[in-house]
């Protein structure tokens, strides 16, 4: 998978954007050099931290020109997996999958391993109302509010809060459910290698549910969702996706999936993954 590197190489030499007008801080290119060109650049990092309001100064001139915004979060004070830690070669493209199928194998994967680490009633348990077989894509969700200012909305509350002092980042992509494979994320790399795999499913998420990918951090994903479901039994179908997409999620702070579907889904338009 390739990026469209054009607005970024623009950005080397107008490093602010003001001939597109766009007006940026001080920020930098990060380069790939593992594969294709040497020092292709990938995406644009800004200098400091973003601020509240971020997303929606910024998002309708950016994808104008071309870029999706989100939010880089540096978790341990150092910048080595956004400098040198995101690989695209590695990576296939999202369209080469559907969401149904890549869906069906995490889950099926993730029952064997409950299954293999409880006993028979508390696994039963862990995943209940359902068995072993996964149930089909969860239905998409009503009248969603406008998936863009939702996302403006979830990152000015994950700013400060959830995320302490995120960068400000750029790709150039043509949606935001694309972004992680765009660069060469390799955060949920010991649950699933391809990136581009859970791409699809967040395409899914992103016309079902209004979803926009709106921060990332070395091991975590965060997502504004426009449409979530409203009631426990909506969300059910929907927690037993996650809980596919991302096991941890849900095993490590819940227990169960009903505990999961009634908690933490019913209209949050906050999702959060991370992988152990």
């Amino acid at each position: 998978m390739t990026t469209r590197s054009a607005p970024l190489t623009a950005l080397s030499t107008d490093p602010t954007g003001e001939t597109s007008g766009l007006g940026l801080p001080p920020g930098s290119l990060v380069t790939r050099t593992s594969d294709g060109p040497r020092h292709e650049p990938l995406l644009w990092v800004s200098d400091g931290a973003a601020t509240p309001g971020t997303w929606a100064r910024y998002r309708s001139a950016l994808d104008a020109v071309g870029f999706r915004i989100v939010l880089l979060q540096d978790e341990s004070g150092i910048e080595e997996w956004w400098d040198g830690g995101l690989d695209p070669g590695l990576v296939s493209d999202p369209g080469d999958h559907r969401a149904e199928d890549v869906l069906r194998g995490l889950w099926e994967s993730a029952v064997a391993d409950v299954e293999a680490h409880q006993d028979e009633e508390d696994a039963a348990e862990a995943i209940a109302p359902f068995t072993g077989r996964r149930p089909g894509l969860a239905p998409a969700g009503g009248v969603p509010a406008d998936p863009d200012a939702t996302a403006a909305d979830v990152s000015d509350g994950l700013i400060g809060a959830w995320l302490e002092s995120p960068r400000l980042a750029l790709v150039p992509v043509g949606r935001a459910a694309d972004l992680p494979a765009a660069i060469g994320w390799s955060g949920p790399v010991g649950h699933e290698s391809d990136v581009s795999r859970l791409c699809a499913v967040l395409r899914s998420w992103e016309e079902r549910f209004g979803a926009r990918v709106v921060a990332l951090s070395h091991a975590r994903l965060d997502l504004s969702v426009a449409a979530p479901p409203r009631t426990p039994d909506e969300a059910l179908a929907v927690a037993a996706e996650h809980f596919a997409f991302c096991p941890d999620n849900v095993l490590q702070g819940y227990d169960s999936l009903r505990l999961y579907a009634e908690q933490a889904l019913p209209g949050n338009a906050h999702w959060t993954f991370w992988w152990d």
